[in-house]
């Protein structure tokens, strides 16, 4: 009879409210009362009604409602989110969260992901994804990172294949969200694969990988 090969059957440990900083931006803990004002003007208005398509809440009519969305995901401990800040400026551009914590098997999900214009396709961008790989992997101890979407939402597909993350397949019928079915496709990265994964984040984020301009030499994907 075939079962799987022993492990190390340790628990990884929890992820707590700390921050991860970077060059380019911080990972910090959600703040309501310091980052609410600029994350709701990064995010309102009919034109960013695009960033809550995919999101289990969202878009909000009022600012009411959008605190109320941020208290409670600052309270909540799985997902437990963080605000990522713009090194420069110290404003919030975006949210993101550790979610489905299960450190007795090793696994954790980096989930309900909301960048703001001012940082989507930047550094910023990239850099947050790695800090928060880097954590789970190095200081926590997880054996599987997970990323998961809406099937349909090939922008976040994209970014995981970017980012170094398998396609695993799609749960069909997975949930319902906001009324709408919701298949879901799933990605992993495992504790193997992220010294490879790691070396290609830093050597795309080396200053020596973009011109004068600012503009990428190598891709991430290559790398």
């Amino acid at each position: 009879m075939l079962i799987g090969p022993e492990v190390d059957a340790s628990p990884a440990k929890l992820p707590e409210r700390i921050t991860i900083e970077g060059q380019f931006v911080s990972i910090v803990p959600l703040d309501p009362a310091s980052h609410g004002p600029a994350l709701w003007e990064g995010t309102k208005g009919a034109d960013n009604e695009r960033l809550w398509a995919y999101l289990f809440a969202g878009p909000f009519a009022e600012r009411a409602q959008f605190d109320a969305y941020l208290i409670a995901r600052a309270a909540a401990e799985d997902p437990l989110s963080f605000s990522i800040l713009d090194e420069a400026s110290g404003r919030a551009i975006g949210l993101a969260a550790f979610m489905r914590i299960e450190p007795e098997h090793g696994a954790i999900e980096v989930g309900s992901i909301l960048y703001t214009p001012a940082l989507q396709k930047t550094r910023g961008a990239t850099e947050a994804m790695y800090l928060m790989a880097r954590h789970v992997f190095e200081e926590l101890g997880y054996r599987r990172y997970e990323w998961k979407c809406n099937a349909l939402n090939e922008a976040s597909r994209r970014a995981a294949l970017r980012l170094g993350f398998t396609f695993e397949g799609v749960f069909r019928q997975h949930m319902i969200v906001k009324g709408r079915n919701r298949d879901t496709a799933w990605f992993s990265m495992l504790d193997h694969e992220w010294p490879a994964r790691k070396a290609g984040f830093e050597r795309w984020l080396d200053p020596s990988n973009f011109d004068a301009t600012g503009r990428q030499i190598a891709l991430l994907s290559v790398l």
